[in-house]
């Protein structure tokens, strides 16, 4: 058995060894599990019901004439599916999350029992404002405190997702260009190669066309490019700060005041806002709209857990066509502004750009929240940006010994590589990426952002400790030397010892089998 650095085993010394197949398919505690369908029994089920009798349909004709085909299985049965379903997936519990653009942090159990508390967790969207006094004033509380963070005077809470609030941003702009009487002339949005996907996207679903911005030799926003594109007909320009590369954008303020000039506006993508924190307040670096993803900057990973929430906040000149409904506290009391005709009178003529969502926002993710920024405090936030951003520079000094950094210099929370390390050695990205789920790592964010061949992003977030965090890179360090030490076929082959070997990614793309047939099975 060989073993790594810290004496931990990470292999059997033969593939053939860790092939052997066995009756069961079991590997040990490594427990192999079919499909619940396989398991069951449509004929059959773990709890008797009488059979309903009397009363006519009431469904308009839409009742079902046939059984439903769900299999049937005893409580013990259902149980241990699940259980071993639970069992197959990594999770930050487990261990650490790197995927970098992601901020897959711990979310402490405090969060949690304050979102289940009676009279959170019981909460219902229709029930009348006077019994949900305490709600609505902590949805102000929060919102107070994300405008004191960002240093914005306005702030949406009803977005779901960061690219819900992308979309409030958005419109948002596009109601101030129209009260401008612009909404017709600025058609043009400008957003850095590197930008997320759904920027343009959001952008193009506003009406709006995209023009891309190329990077410089650092990785930022070339301004000088910017700059030639700017006219009379820009309607604004979308950065991520820090940006996709993990790296500040030094020139923010620059081209904050080159948009404005141009009588555009600046939508920020707060997705990266959890490193910089009570650190920078991107009002101050002149940008009019940034969502902020709750689920990212303030815990409770959403990669495998509770539902997006992305809170956007507004500059003086667009705060008045925020969306409905808001919080307002008068005499003592809170209630919601619910439509656009009490917003207008609340703005002294504004136009809200109307409802985005049936009801407020995420309650249970707000909750989470502001238990997460009380009990940090402001210089525990601050904190926690400091401390993702030394542990995203001690990734990155620890591995480029061995790996090549995408960029030169040092990184915000997210340090990013390229694939050079790997030329010549016939392993490629998605190898090394394989190889790390058979060292019990999930791997981090991969082929992305675009504009680095190969990439590798790498976030380790505040959560991790140092020996965590070297592990990890030992880790890696490991498989970049067995990898320019030739040995290829161990990389073409992971993972070894997953639960299921790996797929072919392209095949399952493009012809994927989205429904279980008996005769399927039958057939294989």
């Amino acid at each position: 058995m060989s073993m790594n650095t810290q004496g931990r085993p990470t292999r059997a010394d033969g593939a053939a060894l860790s092939d052997t197949p066995t009756f069961t398919g079991n590997k040990a505690l490594q427990i192999e599990e079919a499909l619940s369908f396989e398991i069951g029994d449509v004929a059959r089920t773990g709890v008797d019901l009488a059979e309903p009798t009397g009363g006519a349909h009431r469904l308009g004709g839409l009742h079902r004439d046939s059984d439903i085909g769900l299999p049937g299985l005893t409580e013990p049965e259902t149980m241990r599916h699940f259980v071993r379903l639970s069992q197959k997936n990594f999770a930050i519990d487990m261990g650490p999350f790197p995927l970098g653009s992601c901020t897959m942090k711990h979310n402490p159990r405090l969060n949690e029992k304050v979102a289940r508390l009676p009279g959170f967790g019981d909460l219902h969207p229709l029930a009348p404002q006077s019994a949900v006094q305490g709600a609505l004033e902590l949805i102000d509380r929060l919102a107070f405190w994300l405008k004191e963070l960002t240093g914005m005077p306005a702030v949406a809470m009803s977005p779901k997702a960061g690219a819900h609030g992308e979309l409030c941003g958005m419109m948002a702009i596009k109601s101030a260009l129209d009260a401008r009487g612009e909404g017709s002339k600025r058609t043009r949005v400008l957003a850095p190669e590197s930008a997320h996907g759904t920027n343009p996207a959001t952008a193009v679903q506003c009406g709006f066309t995209v023009e891309p911005i190329p990077a410089d030799s650092t990785g930022r926003v070339d301004l000088g490019a910017l700059k030639e594109k700017l006219s009379d007909d820009i309607a604004g320009i979308m950065v991520t700060n820090p940006n996709t590369c993990g790296l500040f954008e030094r020139d923010i303020r620059a081209i904050a005041d080159a948009v404005h000039e141009a009588g555009g506006y600046f939508y920020c993508d707060g997705a990266n806002f959890n490193a910089i924190a009570g650190k920078v307040r991107p009002g101050d670096l002149g940008i009019d709209a940034m969502h902020i993803n709750l689920h990212k900057t303030f815990s409770t990973p959403h990669g495998g857990g509770g539902p997006g929430s992305g809170p956007t906040v507004l500059s003086d000149a667009l705060a008045p066509f925020a969306p409905v409904p808001y919080v307002v506290h008068e005499n003592g009391v809170f209630h919601l502004v619910e439509t656009r005709r009490a917003a207008k009178a609340e703005t002294s003529g504004a136009d809200s750009m109307g409802r985005l969502t049936a009801f407020h926002g995420q309650m249970g993710m707000f909750v989470r929240a502001l238990a997460y920024m009380m009990s940090h405090g402001v210089d525990g936030v601050r904190q926690a940006a400091e401390d993702a951003v030394l542990n995203a520079n001690y990734v990155l000094a620890r591995l480029k010994t061995e790996m090549t950094p995408a960029f030169d210099g040092f990184c915000m929370h997210e340090a990013l590589f390229d694939d050079r390390f790997l030329e010549g050695t016939g392993v490629e990205t998605i190898d090394f990426a394989k190889a790390m789920i058979d060292e019990g790592y999930h791997p981090m964010t991969m082929y992305f952002p675009l504009v680095v061949h190969g990439a590798m992003l790498i976030e380790p977030t505040e959560s991790e400790s140092k020996r965590e965090l070297d592990l990890f890179c030992n880790a890696l360090l490991s498989l970049a030397k067995r990898a320019k030490a030739g040995e290829v076929e161990p990389f073409k082959a992971a993972p070894i010892y997953a639960p299921r070997r790996r797929l072919d990614e392209t095949a399952a793309a493009r012809n994927p089998v989205l429904k279980w047939r008996p005769e399927a099975q039958a057939a294989e």
